[in-house]
């Protein structure tokens, strides 16, 4: 079997990433209907900014979680 860590890597990033950034639409969006001093595009903003930290953070953590579940399936 072909080593597909990687591509195992990169989805359970995006998907991680993902989830984190609905995670914090819905906890910005109601601060913007009460407060005059954000705007939705401070959330969109937010949005982007929180999906790109939590990619960095994840890529770093996902290939060893999923490298040792490869290899205990795999008996190695």
């Amino acid at each position: 079997m072909e080593n597909k860590t990687g591509l195992y890597s990169v989805a359970a990033s995006t998907v991680t990433s993902i989830l984190i950034v609905i995670l914090f639409y819905i906890f910005a969006i109601p601060k913007v209907g009460t407060s005059t001093q954000y705007t939705y595009t401070d959330v969109y903003a937010g949005m982007v900014y929180v999906f790109i930290l939590s990619m960095i953070v994840s890529a770093s953590i996902w290939p060893g979680v999923i490298e040792k579940r490869l290899r205990k399936n795999t008996g190695f």
